[in-house]
């Protein structure tokens, strides 16, 4: 398997993120900047936690929300603008081009960036899994995507979106299957979020839900 991988991790403008979680974190006056610090704790544990699985070289994030700019920034954590600000599959091509013209032969992964009980254990084991072959994981529902893996040196091609899991398929990417409950377990509604505290959340998300 190729040493080393890149994963991009786009996010949406903390103002249109995460719109079915709207709530969860605070229901009274200031729900609207709770949510905003939700979602930027659930992206900080997903970064982190990615950054520390075995066979990651770099995870980059693309947004072009500047409070989640200055926060991964602070962690120093890469960003690339979101100047496509054409949705998930553009921002994620960007990100794709950007790290391909550095080095030819990159590997390039997706990630989704709402995992916030992921552990490094499991994405590390289906980056094994992968070998180095087009793959991806589906969700917990298994219709969505969690982690999209390219061949090494190939364009990540990404198929994001309702039904992605069967898009990605199609495209002749191979189902990533294993007991990575942390990396399936996407929060997109508080049903989800509720399932990922049991599996334990990263520091941030706990704190920002206590």
């Amino acid at each position: 398997m190729t040493a080393g991988l890149f994963l991009i991790v786009p996010i949406k403008p903390l103002h249109l993120a995460k719109s079915r979680l709207l709530g969860a974190a605070d229901r009274g006056a200031r729900q609207l900047a709770a949510h905003a610090d939700l979602v930027t704790a659930v992206a900080l544990d997903t970064v982190t936690a990615a950054r520390q699985a075995p066979g990651v070289a770099g995870v980059v994030v693309v947004t072009s929300d500047p409070t989640l700019t200055e926060a991964f920034a602070a962690e120093g954590i890469e960003v690339l603008v979101d100047t496509p600000a054409a949705g998930l599959n553009a921002a994620l091509r960007h990100g794709d081009a950007q790290l391909r013209q550095r080095t030819a032969t990159s590997r390039v992964g997706a990630l989704q960036a709402d995992l916030p009980a992921l552990r490094p254990a499991d994405l590390a084991s289906a980056i094994s899994a992968a070998g180095d072959d087009r793959a991806f994981c589906p969700d917990r529902q298994g219709t969505g995507t969690t982690l999209l893996l390219a061949v090494p040196g190939q364009p990540l091609a990404p198929c994001f979106g309702p039904g992605s899991a069967d898009a990605h398929a199609g495209s002749g990417a191979k189902t990533l299957v294993g007991g990575w409950d942390s990396l399936r377990c996407d929060v997109d509604t508080e049903a989800d979020l509720a399932v990922a505290v049991t599996l334990g959340l990263g520091p941030n998300t706990a704190r920002r839900i206590a």
